[in-house]
């Protein structure tokens, strides 16, 4: 029901899609979306709960293991963005609930929920700094603004959403090994190091 719900929210987007959308989908009726959540906005914020969890799951393994601050940040910026290219749909709705946040159109209750599971995106973004602090400590990152480098890195990722689209059979091989490319241009950079002249 969440993946149907996350397609159903990236392809029409939040305010666009009805609950019968969802249990079309599903290939059931909107009583059974009724049965386990009280309206539209819950199935969101599952989604969005949803989408944090799995992301999290795959990323925090690799902040937690050995090597370099800038081993770590590379295998973490890969497992995000592999999360971001094969679950999409719960990345996009990851993003509305970041720009829903301050939407007058919210009751009190669903402005707090949302609240609380942006609280958990700050949290990721917060591994992804202390990770880039522990690199510049060990010198594999050079000294730089350590929460404008975690946001920017992670927007960067993110960004990859508006052009990459998932291609029906295409082998995981690809799409990590786009994966990897886009990680080495974010976190290598584009300056020639001295020894390519």
């Amino acid at each position: 029901m969440l993946d149907a719900a996350a397609e159903a929210f990236m392809r029409r987007g939040f305010a666009s899609t009805t609950l019968d959308d969802i249990a079309d989908q599903v290939g059931a009726t909107k009583g059974l979306i009724y049965y386990h959540f009280r309206s539209k906005f819950d199935v969101f914020l599952a989604v969005y709960e949803e989408g944090m969890r799995r992301a999290r799951e795959r990323v925090e393994p690799q902040a937690a293991s050995g090597g370099s601050g800038r081993e770590r940040l590379t295998a973490m910026s890969r497992a995000h963005l592999l999360n971001l290219m094969t679950d999409l749909a719960y990345h996009h709705a990851v993003h509305q609930g970041v720009r829903a946040q301050d939407s007058a159109e919210l009751k009190i209750r669903q402005r707090d929920a949302l609240s609380a599971l942006n609280e958990l995106r700050r949290d990721y973004e917060r591994m992804f700094h202390r990770v880039m602090a522990e690199g510049m400590a060990d010198g594999s990152l050079r000294e730089v603004e350590g929460s404008l480098a975690a946001r920017t890195l992670l927007s960067n990722l993110n960004a990859v959403d508006v052009w990459y689209r998932k291609i029906e059979g295409q082998p995981l091989e690809e799409v990590e090994e786009l994966a990897d490319r886009v990680v080495d241009l974010l976190i290598g950079g584009l300056a020639a190091s001295p020894g390519d002249r």
